[in-house]
């Protein structure tokens, strides 16, 4: 019990915007990847890179890389419009443990897959972390809706679920190459588990509580 009640102890509540510090930084990265040379292999995820050559740092500066300007504007998006939410819900503190600490776990899981399939695929962006965070506010906001293209409405755990279907049967059947639906899976995962244990929560309830 007191292992439990010391995973669950809220940190003080205080706001800061980190947020919009969070997307700051992901920008600048990706302006400094883009002119400094080799600066990019150096952060982001790769197995060979963590395991054989110390760069034990790339689990959590891979969040901050990307592949491209599309790339990070869709991630910046979704960090901006769920993350300000949930930040304002649960204090900043709170935010930055859950949005780093999934991210991180996210890496270490796509390190894994790796290792057990002998693999040496290399990983940028934020989206596992961002799909933490649509899971999170689900969860959190369960009557919210979501503008999916900006016009079609949608419930915020439908979306997750919806979502949830789209990535298992992409990976599947190896649809939008490139793009790492087990790791977007794994940021459900993880953020399933982090309410559990953090919170004590089970979000699959409150998505449809009324």
């Amino acid at each position: 019990m007191k292992i439990i009640d010391s995973l669950r102890r809220p940190f003080r509540y205080s706001f800061f915007n980190a947020t919009l510090f969070l997307v700051a930084v992901n920008v600048l990265v990706f302006l400094a990847t883009a002119f400094v040379p080799g600066l990019l292999s150096l952060l982001r995820l790769g197995v060979v890179d963590v395991l054989y050559r110390g760069r034990f740092w790339q689990p959590l500066t891979y969040l901050f890389c990307h592949g491209g300007i599309t790339h990070l504007a869709f991630n910046m998006i979704g960090l901006y419009m769920f993350g300000s939410q949930i930040e304002r819900r649960v204090g900043s503190a709170e935010f930055l443990l859950f949005y780093l600490l999934n991210g991180i776990l996210v890496g270490l899981f796509l390190v894994g897959i790796n290792v057990a399939f002998g693999l040496d695929a290399r990983f940028v962006g934020a989206s596992g972390a961002i799909f933490a965070l649509l899971l999170a506010f689900a969860a959190f906001f369960p009557d919210s809706k979501v503008f999916v293209f900006g016009i079609l409405p949608v419930r915020a755990p439908l979306l997750v679920i919806g979502y949830a279907v789209i990535e298992i049967l992409s990976h599947f059947l190896s649809l939008s190459e490139g793009i790492s639906h087990l790791g977007h899976l794994a940021g459900f995962g993880f953020a399933y588990l982090y309410f559990l244990v953090r919170y004590g929560i089970n979000p699959w309830q409150r998505f449809f509580l009324k």
